[in-house]
């Protein structure tokens, strides 16, 4: 299909920090004997015996195995490290996480640091509905107006009443789709096809977590693909990747995500787009760029180690193809496993240019697994029941 355009905006200037050739902030912290990684978990995360805390640890031990440092558990407060660790944490960090950690850089974690904990959530990819909005601490008027042309027409929304103006202006427009801020992994998602049925679903939503959080009220697409671009700065290595996301079925039957397939290369965007690569993904990683440098340029104190976007591309109303990015990840997630395959296979052979990994989320019982598949969990989950998460990774004829 053929898919709309989008212009570029300028990269931001310097920030008085080293750069990188993708401009981004470098290490400048001396690295100095063996350091220890450890898994932090956040507030109230999954159970220590569920699959996020399982992924998270094997994560850091391979992290830890690269870099050729130390795995050492769950970071507790008041022990004693050997320096300062090396965090994998179960979310984005905010400044103020991050100085009580005294994490100063993208190389103290494999994540991101944002400075307020809003900004770590895709309510930052739209406008809010108009001058009289609701909204919350620190807002960035500028990001959406950045990013305006790499994005699906949205709104954000920090009250009940402005959810519902803004989804009255985009029904105009076709059906709607409400979004939490705090949704993952493709829940957290309602349909709205007119006021009466966007009226029933906002309702239906803490007003609690609308002012805590927000929800997005964005353009509905049919026939949607997810892309999902990124790059990785860790373990002494730089890798940029694309590919496509996967849908599954939980165990209540319910369509979410179940892992990505993904090209990976050594080096910045640049070096991906050196691949061949179709006109839509090319498109995808444009409007990537876009949004990660918008961050750069409107979050101060922003810092990450994975970077990670993902791009709806898909049909609207009226039968447009549309393409946009729907939201960041600057923290660990569904395709780490496949990325620290990519670090461990850039790292065992140097000459290696690029490589494909996917990672597969399996739900219910005695899933069959590929031979020479990485196993990140298999078992039962305490909220999601059985579920198999796993990694696998092949030369791409483009590796040399």
């Amino acid at each position: 299909m053929t898919l709309r355009q989008h212009r570029p905006i300028l990269r931001p200037g310097a920030s008085g920090h080293e750069t990188t050739m993708t401009g981004k902030s470098s290490p400048t912290r001396a690295s100095t004997g063996r350091r220890e990684v450890v898994t932090y978990t956040m507030g109230h995360s999954r159970s220590p015996k569920g699959h996020d805390a399982s992924t998270r640890a094997e994560i850091a031990r391979r992290l830890a195995s690269l870099a050729g440092f130390e795995f050492a558990g769950e970071y507790a407060p008041g022990a004693r490290y050997d320096g300062q660790p090396y965090f994998v944490p179960s979310h984005t960090l905010t400044s103020a996480d991050a100085a009580k950690l005294r994490i100063d850089g993208a190389h103290d974690l494999f994540g991101g640091v944002v400075p307020t904990a809003f900004a770590a959530t895709k309510t930052i990819t739209h406008p809010l509905v108009d001058a009289d909005a609701e909204a919350p601490a620190g807002w960035s008027a500028a990001f959406p107006r950045l990013v305006e042309n790499s994005v699906l027409p949205g709104f954000s929304a920090f009250s009940t009443e402005d959810a519902l103006r803004a989804g009255r202006k985009l029904l105009a427009r076709g059906a709607v789709r409400v979004k939490l801020a705090t949704g993952i992994a493709g829940l957290g998602q309602w349909v709205a096809h007119d006021f009466a049925e966007l009226e029933t679903v906002i309702a239906g939503i803490e007003g609690s977590e609308i002012t805590g959080s927000g929800v997005v009220v964005e353009q509905n697409l049919s026939d949607v693909a997810t892309k999902s671009v990124g790059h990785i700065d860790a373990a002494g290595l730089e890798i940029s990747y694309c590919g496509e996301q996967q849908l599954t079925r939980n165990n209540s039957g319910i369509e979410v995500y179940g892992g990505s397939k993904l090209r990976f290369v050594r080096g910045d965007y640049d070096a991906l787009l050196s691949l061949a690569l179709p006109p839509d993904m090319q498109l995808a990683i444009a409007q990537a760029r876009v949004y990660d440098d918008a961050a750069d340029a409107c979050f101060h104190g922003f810092f990450a180690s994975r970077r990670n976007y993902d791009v709806a591309q898909g049909t609207d109303a009226r039968g447009q193809c549309r393409s946009g990015v729907l939201e960041p990840s600057w923290r660990m997630g569904g395709a780490s496993g496949a990325e620290i395959a990519a670090l461990e296979a850039f790292r065992a052979e140097p000459s290696l240019r690029a490589v494909d990994a996917t990672s597969v989320e399996v739900y219910g019982e005695r899933p069959v697994v590929p031979e020479g598949a990485a196993v990140y969990f298999r078992g039962i989950d305490p909220h999601v029941g059985p579920l198999t998460k796993y990694t696998m990774i092949e030369r791409h004829a483009d590796a040399r």
